[in-house]
């Protein structure tokens, strides 16, 4: 009798690390040897990614916080003087203002200057009144005053700044 080697049908799990978010139930599935996760603001499951894992608990918190869907965009492409960029999220403010432009970096990348330059230039175009940058483990957050051009970073989510 001639042995033949037995298929494995069960799909790699993927283990995310652990956040400093609320825990949060996710929806997830596997695809083509993919692991997916939903995400509620674009209606469709999207490869989960570290970067993805911690965009999904941002989506999540700012849910949580009591900002409508209504209000955010996720993953969407903007110009910055002449380069076409992608905004992880951004929460709309009334009369076609931005409140908040949160940029996700994953939970491996160092929360340095570099990246925070790199949320400074989007603002150039997007003009939020306040800045999140988080990879998951580390939140730097601040307020921007746009008629004297500068910011100040703050301790805590701005969340009774927004206009909920």
């Amino acid at each position: 009798m001639r042995m033949r080697p037995m298929k494995n049908n069960f799909s790699t799990f993927v283990v995310m690390q652990q956040l400093a978010f609320p825990p949060f139930s996710f929806k997830t599935k596997s695809n083509e040897n993919k692991r997916t996760i939903f995400d509620p603001i674009r209606k469709k499951f999207v490869v989960l990614t570290p970067e993805e894992w911690v965009r999904q608990h941002v989506v999540q918190d700012l849910l949580q916080k009591g900002i409508s869907k209504t209000r955010l965009s996720v993953e969407k492409q903007f110009d910055v003087m002449g380069q076409q960029k992608r905004f992880d999220v951004v929460v709309a403010g009334k009369n076609a203002t931005i409140d908040l432009l949160v940029e996700c970096k994953a939970p491996a990348i160092q929360i340095t200057q570099n990246t925070f330059d790199q949320i400074a230039r989007y603002q150039l175009a997007i003009k939020a009144s306040f800045l999140m940058l988080t990879n998951g483990l580390q939140h730097v957050y601040c307020q921007i005053d746009t008629e004297n051009e500068t910011y100040r970073f703050i301790e805590e989510f701005p969340l009774n700044q927004l206009q909920l």
